[in-house]
């Protein structure tokens, strides 16, 4: 079915991406794409540029952020057919609205330093309201500074700030860099839950101890080898994750060298040098294998600064292997948006669990979402 996008009042009715993002734009290549034996990838939809974080409502809604856009979607599949047949354009011309969130019927935006919140999204899917202002204090620097945002457990609303630069050290002049916040859905009481946290763009609670989770990109410029990226369990708040003395638990800064690695919570997981690991979701759906059942499916956008003799990492799907807290596996899920000529075609963002089971794949690059099924 062809996609239709319905423009809010007011907005041109030409797409708002910029021409030269336009002109970036790729095809989906699923051909190309490999999946473990009895999944299946397709595109879900089509006309999502720039897509980036997804939230999902109760009633099925697929929220979507996006970074150098500034708009955010909403994508229906109102005819039930597995595959999008609207998608709405909410607003348009914000700063780098890369988090979104579904909480008690509204939709929570965060840019790069404000949050904002539209009331009863669903009602006015092809007339938003307004967006409230929440909290508009956040720091303004745009490097590190776009969001992923999700609400926990407990209700509140967790929004990390990443350091503005790629190794520095201002806790002194500015406390909440390089952490993740956690704030009232009215967006009162900031508090920092975790700290020396470089650059998150992911994070989930487990479905049962209801701990949180999160995915780090490591610093640059200390080689093609190292540091690796890396995944963190937080099971409670105050915790120190090493940034800038201490990269993936055991390389020490050799500029911010003041404090040993012995000092901070080490990684739960190394996932591989500049991979760019971004959105990170448990599956707690019942379509895939029981052997998928509450592990993490990790999105790896896939790096930029490695120098061509050592090649491209990440642009892949990955799944980490859970037993307790404790990570026994790293295995690769789907690949193939990374072809051997070292050029990549399209770029994993962010995953989302369908209520159906299905898994949905952003890709910034394509400006899509993929659907990925299992049947044996």
């Amino acid at each position: 079915m062809n996609i239709r996008r319905l423009l809010m009042a007011g907005l041109l009715s030409m797409s708002v991406l910029p021409a030269n993002a336009q002109d970036e734009m790729r095809s989906p290549q699923l051909d190309k794409l490999t999946l473990p034996p009895g999944f299946s990838i397709e595109v879900y939809a089509a006309d999502v540029p720039n897509a980036r974080q997804m939230a999902l409502s109760p009633n099925g809604t697929v929220f979507v952020s996006t970074r150098q856009a500034g708009d955010v979607y909403a994508v229906r599949d109102d005819d039930g057919d597995q595959s999008a047949d609207q998608v709405f354009v909410l607003d348009s011309g914000l700063n780098m609205p890369n988090g979104v969130a579904f909480h008690d019927g509204d939709l929570y935006v965060a840019e790069i330093n404000r949050v904002l919140r539209y009331d009863d999204i669903e009602s006015h899917l092809d007339a938003p309201p307004e967006p409230v202002v929440l909290n508009d204090s956040l720091p303004t620097e745009r490097a590190h500074g776009w969001k992923f945002i999700a609400f926990g457990p407990d209700g509140r609303l967790y929004v990390p700030v990443g350091a503005p630069c790629n190794i520095c050290f201002h806790e002194d002049e500015e406390p909440r860099f390089a952490t993740i916040l956690s704030m009232e859905p009215d967006g009162s009481d900031v508090q920092i839950y975790a700290r020396g946290v470089r650059n998150s763009v992911g994070f989930d609670w487990h479905p049962t101890s209801g701990e949180l989770w999160f995915t780090n990109n490591g610093r640059d410029r200390l080689g093609d080898t190292q540091p690796a990226d890396t995944l963190h369990h937080a099971p409670e708040a105050g915790l120190h994750f090493g940034f800038p003395f201490c990269h993936q638990g055991n390389i020490q800064d050799p500029e911010f060298n003041t404090r040993p690695c012995s000092e901070f919570r080490p990684p739960a997981q190394r996932l591989g040098p500049h991979v760019a690991s971004l959105g990170m979701e448990f599956y707690t759906g019942e379509m895939f294998p029981d052997s998928y059942r509450d592990q993490i499916f990790i999105a790896e956008h896939g790096s930029w600064n490695r120098s061509p003799e050592a090649g491209h990492t990440g642009y892949r799907l990955m799944v980490a292997r859970l037993d307790g807290d404790r990570v026994t596996g790293y295995d690769i899920f789907a690949e193939g948006w990374l072809e051997a000529t070292n050029e990549a075609w399209g770029r994993p963002v962010d995953v989302e669990v369908m209520p159906d089971g299905a898994l949905l794949v952003s890709d910034d690059s394509v400006g899509a979402i993929y659907r990925i099924t299992y049947s044996n």
